[in-house]
């Protein structure tokens, strides 16, 4: 961590990265490194912060517990358009299957899909939303089965995913199969269809879609623009050469 906190990147803090600080600073109040009245102006100043640049300056002159560095609050920042995997994975479960009989289910959203997920859909189907969806674990598998119905999983452009299994009288999509961005999780698909289907399909959040449509419509407009410009220039140029041509004419 270099000494000036300007260096630092301005990125959010989250909760854990306060609770982080925090814990630091009752190690030093504990170690005799600060008084109460620091403590006390610190700890509240660690829970005010909102960025990084805010919270360095808290530790700066405090070694970590056990070694004489100082907490390290850099994070690497994360290229433009590019997914934080190590922000998406870890945690808590919220959901490790479903179930649905005459009936559908769905999973989408912002939810976490445990290290072990069973859907099962019989005269039904199921979807299967990972494109927003936090990973409990680096590892996931999905288990799909299907008896005449359908399940259908889409996932980020960028995971890692290996689709297995097999179908009677249904099948099993596996063309979304394929390696994801470094640091995605691994994520395998197991199905199973009995007359129905089990379908993979990569698509982009609904958020990215929006992003580049919009920008698809901003290219088009900056186009529209260049070519009125282009074409004001023009009749500029015209009129220009006309006036030039009638004065030429009156002074002959």
């Amino acid at each position: 961590m270099t000494d000036d906190a300007s260096h630092l990147p301005e990125l959010r803090a989250s909760d854990a990265d306060r609770e982080k600080v925090a814990e630091r600073l009752r190690d030093a109040l504990a170690e005799g490194r600060l008084d109460m009245g620091e403590f006390e102006e610190r700890l509240e100043a660690t829970y005010a912060a909102r960025t990084y640049g805010e919270l360095a300056p808290l530790t700066r002159d405090l070694p970590a517990a056990g070694s004489t560095a100082p907490v390290d609050l850099v994070k690497a920042p994360v290229a433009e358009g590019a997914v934080d995997w190590a922000a998406r994975t870890g945690g808590q479960a919220t959901s490790s299957g479903a179930f649905a009989f005459w009936s559908g289910f769905g999973r989408k959203g912002r939810w976490t899909v445990g290290e072990r997920f069973t859907a099962f859909a019989m005269w039904g189907g199921g979807e299967i939303d990972l494109r927003e969806a936090n990973f409990a674990a680096r590892d996931v598998e999905i288990r799909c089965f299907t008896i005449m119905g359908g399940i259908h999983v889409k996932v980020p452009p960028e995971l890692d995913v290996t689709v297995k299994g097999f179908g009677i009288m249904g099948g099993v999509d596996d063309r979304a199969t394929g390696t994801g961005t470094p640091g995605s999780p691994r994520v395998v698909v197991r199905g199973f269809a009995l007359m129905g289907g089990v379908g993979v399909e990569r698509k982009l959040p609904r958020e990215e879609r929006l992003r580049l449509k919009d920008q698809r419509r901003r290219e088009k407009v900056e186009r529209r623009d260049e070519r009125r410009r282009e074409l004001e220039d023009r009749h500029l140029r015209i009129h220009d050469q006309h006036v030039d041509r009638r004065r030429r004419h009156h002074d002959d």
